[in-house]
């Protein structure tokens, strides 16, 4: 599993540190903050919830 973030699209809305703190966090600036390219598969649920639930699809998540 692979994490990108598109920082731009991002509004700071917080649901992916709230799903998946230990993946992702904020930066100073309100936007996501990827803390975690390839999570483990312990986190795999965390991260899908946090992807589905990105008010603007600012997460995506590939199998690799």
């Amino acid at each position: 599993m692979r994490i990108t973030v598109d920082r731009e699209a991002c509004v700071g809305s917080g649901n992916c540190v709230f799903h998946a703190p230990g993946v992702f966090d904020q930066h100073p600036d309100g936007r996501v903050l990827r803390l975690v390219e390839e999570p483990d598969e312990e986190l795999r649920t965390a991260t899908l919830t946090a992807a589905a639930n990105c008010p603007v699809n600012a997460i995506s998540v590939n199998d690799a």
